[in-house]
This record gives structure tokens, C-alpha cells and sequence, in this order.
């Protein structure tokens, strides 16, 4: 039977995503003077007001007000009119040490597992298909491209001038009987924007504008047709947004940030939280292992499971589900067997093998952290280093510039291993 399927994205403004990097900004902060420094950052933003708070093991010292106005002001909270902005909202920081109780299970050489164990216990997925060039769902893929597409315009400051930074969107696909993507069925977008005299006016401006200026550059026009529906500002004025018309709070949008409502969500969040939290790193992982099996020709569709116990290294399962559609004679039970067997899933390896003790994280914390396009920048980092002069030692900071890789996860660097052991 044919079916809809709907994913929705939210832009950089929207308040629970401001949090979202605000908290990845303090974890970026701190991984750049301590690559060993854990981090569980959580915040609140609302009314001209952010709480930071958490708790954190490191060497690192930074000033907590300028990276989190930073981060407001690149978003682009910068007019008192939205009744939160970058340079006079008031800031609160409520960050305390680590558990160590938690920390001896995540230390190497410590507890009961002299490996370094999983920050937690829980289960996580990574998924991955053919439906789209970034091997993501295609409802989600439209979705973060409209509102990735709206801020960069927002941003450039010639078109669509009366946006503002909250947007929101949402893409329903329609399938045919063989579960084949066929068309766009409906495209929902609403976005804050300026105060206009007239809503009449205002109300039909932005829709030409999204229509004419927007879902051209982002969806195919085969996809579309006389028969897609566009609902644009549906509840009609939109002015008061961001943290002033919603309180936003980390880890709130992880549907967003993961697959969209396809395959499945263990229910941890990602931003401000440092690799050794297999919340994260293990999710990147598990996305890893989906996207090259699918390469690879291993399955059309593949969800990957994975599941820890505080403080042990190896994990207690790891599961593929196919839906069907392996193009190799063997059970999803000894795909799972085989897929051990070519990735180590210990939170030290997926740490290393995705050098996750960089500061790459803020790049995640809005539009998705899969199916991004990986990259490479050069970061100052600045570590605390060993002086020794004579019989004195001393700490001091050392600033390096590091190329740094970004969305490693995101790399099919495992497709020819993955074709040698299955005989592709």
C-alpha cells in the first residue's frame, strides 16, 4: 500500500537548537586546552536569560559569558527587539565536578573494567538508506535543507531582509506500493520574521518568497508537481520566536538531530556531552557502520543497534535489521556477527577512530549530525604543556594550529573492507 511518511527540521535560531550550541560551543571550549576533558553541559535559554550547568572534568579555563554571547551573536541574536540578544542577556553558570564514581568506570586503568568503559549504559542506533546522495531519509533531508537554504539568505542580508533567526520545517513524501519515494506530497515552513504593517500583505510575501526563492534550490522539481501542498506561516503572523516566544532547552530536539523519526532513537541526547558519553559517540558509530554497509551494497536500508553497561568496554549487543532488503545470503543475526568483526565499538576505538577528542562538535549542534558533508579546518588549540628549566617545572599553555576533520563519521572509508568480508 502507498503511504506518507513526515520529518521536520528546526533552523540554528530555533531555541531549543540555541541551546543545543551553546552547550557544544562550552564542550568545543574546553576540548581545545584539555582533549581529555569530560563534559556534561546542559542549558536553559528564555527571555533574555541562559543557564549553562553540569558537570566537568578539566585543566581547561575559559570565560563561560564570551563563548556562550559568541555563540547568540553568530546565530544571529544581535536586535533588543527579540528580547534576547547576544550582549545583554543575562548569563548564570552552574557547572560542578564529575561524579567519581562515574569517572572511575569511564577511566582507563580504573574500576572494576581496566579498559576504558562506556560513559553510561543505554542502547543506540544508526541508520542509513539509498533514498538520498547523503544515504539519510529523504523527509528529513528536504527538511534541514530549507532551513539551512533560509539561513544562509537571513545571514547574506540581500533577500527575504525581514527574516529573523526561527524557522521551522517540515516535509511529508509520499511512497508508492514498493516503498519507493515517489513525490512531494506536502511542505510546511514557518518563520519568524519583522513586523509588517499589513498581515495580508506580510503573510503573501513570504510565501512567494519561500516558494519562489527557497524550495527551488533545495527539492528537485521532479519531486514536486500541481499537486504538492505548501503551507508557509500557516498560524499567519510569526514575530515573537527564539528563546523570548519558547524556552529552549539541550537535547530537546534528537529526532532532528538523528534520522527524523526513521529507524529508530536509544533517547539520548548528543550536544555538550564529550566522546567518552557513548550517547554520542556510539551513535556516530552505529551511523558509521549503516552508511557503509549500504555503500558497500550489503542492504538497501540498514538500522544498526548497539547497547553498553556503565563502565564496560565492550558493548552488550550489536544488531542489524536489514527490512528485507539484504543483497547477501545471510541472516540480519550474522550480518551482526560479521559487523563485530570489522568494528571495534570499544569507547576508546570509536574515540580514536573518529578523533573525537577534537573541537568538532559545534559544527553538529544545528542541521543535523548525520548526513553532513565531511570537511577539514585548521583550529588553534591552545594545551597545557610541561615546562622543565633546570630543577623547575611549570605548567604552561602551548597554542598549536591543528588540521582538524570534521563529520568523521560520516566518511565511507570502511566500503572495501565491508565488500572483502561479504564477498561483494
Amino acid at each position: 500500500m502507498p503511504y506518507l511518511f513526515t520529518s521536520e527540521s528546526v533552523s540554528e535560531g530555533h531555541p531549543d537548537k540555541v541551546a543545543d550550541q551553546i552547550s557544544d560551543a562550552v564542550l568545543d571550549a574546553m576540548l581545545t586546552q584539555d582533549p581529555d576533558s569530560r563534559v556534561a553541559c546542559e542549558t536553559l535559554v528564555t527571555t533574555g536569560l541562559v543557564v549553562v550547568a553540569g558537570e566537568v572534568t578539566t585543566k581547561a579555563t575559559i570565560d563561560i559569558q564570551d563563548v556562550v554571547r559568541k555563540t547568540i551573536e553568530r546565530i544571529g541574536y544581535t536586535k533588543a527587539e527579540y528580547m534576547f540578544e547576544a550582549h545583554s542577556c543575562g548569563i548564570l553558570t552552574a557547572l560542578h565536578q564529575q561524579s567519581p564514581d562515574i569517572a572511575q568506570g569511564v577511566n582507563e586503568g580504573e574500576g572494576l573494567d581496566k579498559d576504558q568503559g562506556a560513559g553510561d549504559q543505554g542502547m543506540m542506533f544508526g541508520y542509513a538508506s539509498k533514498e538520498t546522495p547523503e544515504y539519510m531519509p529523504m523527509a528529513l533531508a528536504f527538511s534541514h535543507r530549507i532551513v539551512k537554504k533560509m539561513a544562509e539568505i537571513r545571514k547574506k542580508g540581500k533577500e527575504m531582509t525581514y527574516l529573523r533567526p526561527d524557522t521551522k520545517s517540515q516535509v511529508t513524501i509520499e511512497y508508492d506500493e514498493k516503498g519507493k519515494a515517489k513525490r512531494v506530497h506536502t511542505v510546511v515552513v514557518s518563520t519568524q520574521h519583522d513586523d509588517f504593517a499589513n498581515e495580508k500583505i506580510m503573510l503573501k510575501k513570504i510565501k512567494d518568497d519561500v516558494l519562489s526563492k527557497v524550495i527551488p534550490a533545495v527539492i528537485p522539481k521532479k519531486l514536486l508537481d500541481s499537486k504538492t501542498i505548501f503551507h508557509v506561516n500557516p498560524t499567519g503572523k510569526f514575530v515573537i520566536g527564539g528563546p523570548h516566544g519558547d524556552s529552549g532547552l539541550t537535547g530537546r530536539k534528537i529526532i532532528v538531530d538523528t534520522y527524523g523519526g526513521k529507524g529508530a532513537h536509544g533517547g539520548g541526547a548528543f550536544s555538550g556531552k564529550d566522546p567518552s558519553k557513548v550517547d554520542r559517540s556510539a551513535a556516530y558509530a552505529a551511523r558509521h557502520i549503516a552508511k557503509n554497509m549500504v555503500a558497500a551494497g550489503v542492504a538497501d536500508e540498514i538500522l544498526v543497534q548497539v547497547a553498553y553497561a556503565i563502565g564496560v568496554a565492550k558493548p552488550v549487543s550489536l544488531t542489524i535489521n536489514t527490512y528485507g532488503t539484504s543483497k547477501v545470503k545471510l541472516t540480519d543475526g550474522q550480518i551482526s556477527d560479521k559487523v563485530l568483526g570489522i568494528f571495534d565499538m570499544r569507547p576508546k576505538a570509536i574515540v580514536e577512530r573518529f578523533g573525537l577528542k577534537n573541537p568538532i562538535f559545534s559544527e553538529t549542534a544545528a542541521y543535523g549530525h548525520m548526513g553532513r558533508e565531511p570537511f577539514k579546518k585548521e583550529v588553534e588549540l591552545s594545551y597545557v604543556v610541561l615546562k622543565e628549566d633546570g630543577s623547575k617545572k611549570e605548567e604552561i599553555r602551548k597554542k598549536v594550529k591543528k588540521q582538524i576533520e570534521f563529520f568523521t563519521w560520516e566518511k565511507l572509508d570502511y566500503v572495501d573492507e565491508v565488500k572483502k568480508a561479504f564477498k561483494l
